[in-house]
């Protein structure tokens, strides 16, 4: 990310000591899982929102569980570590392929900060029709660490993270997420960010970040 770039045009593999519990440079791949790992996601996802609403009968909810359980030990026996998955890396893919994270797709990255389309989905209901305010905090989360990570060039943990909700945040909506520094103080990143549907304003973050010594988790 040392050049603000969201979308690098070459797959590479960074192999280094993990700093933080991160790597001390992050991996960049477009080709783990294989060439179909986005439909899997996508699939998998799927699958959560339909979780989120299904009431199923027992008969079928029988049928079901033998399903999962048959598709659990499938991914079971492909568990590899952290370090070398392809959920988090894909940077190809929304939110670089990690179905933890609401998607998201960074369409500026640099100096500024960061600027990025999201989109909140069945599974990350509140209620209402509206999102979660956790998950809105996650992807607060997730974004303020890519605007730290761009100004000090390096690895950072969250301190603490408070969101301000100014209106309702919609479920399968595009909308525009952007955090940036807004100053740093040695080893303190205070990272501000914005989340907008259209011109309406529906929350905002103050968050600190401490950049990580080598060495540290």
């Amino acid at each position: 990310m040392s050049d603000g770039s969201a979308s690098p045009d070459v797959s590479t593999e960074i192999e280094g000591p993990h700093e933080g519990g991160f790597r001390a440079r992050a991996a960049i791949t477009t080709e783990r899982g294989g060439p179909r790992y986005g439909e899997f996601s996508e699939q998998v996802r799927t699958l959560m929102d339909n979780v989120r609403y299904a009431c199923p009968t027992p008969e079928l909810a029988d049928e079901l569980i033998d399903k999962l359980a048959e598709i659990n030990d499938k991914l079971a026996a492909a568990r590899i570590d952290e370090w070398h998955s392809p959920s988090g890396t894909r940077i190809d893919l929304p939110a670089r392929g990690n179905i933890n994270l609401p998607p998201f797709d960074v369409t500026y990255l640099n100096d500024d900060g960061a600027y990025a389309t999201l989109t909140f989905r069945d599974f990350h209901l509140g209620g209402n029709n509206a999102a979660h305010g956790g998950q809105i905090a996650v992807a607060f989360d997730e974004l303020g660490g890519y605007a730290s990570a761009v100004a000090i060039q390096g690895v950072s943990r969250t301190a603490y993270l408070t969101v301000h909700y100014r209106s309702i945040t919609p479920l399968n909506t595009p909308l525009q997420i952007r955090t940036w520094a807004d100053r740093i103080d040695g080893r303190k990143v205070y990272v501000k960010g914005t989340l907008h549907d259209g011109d309406r304003l529906c929350a905002e973050m103050e968050a600190l970040f401490i950049k990580l010594n080598p060495g540290q988790r």
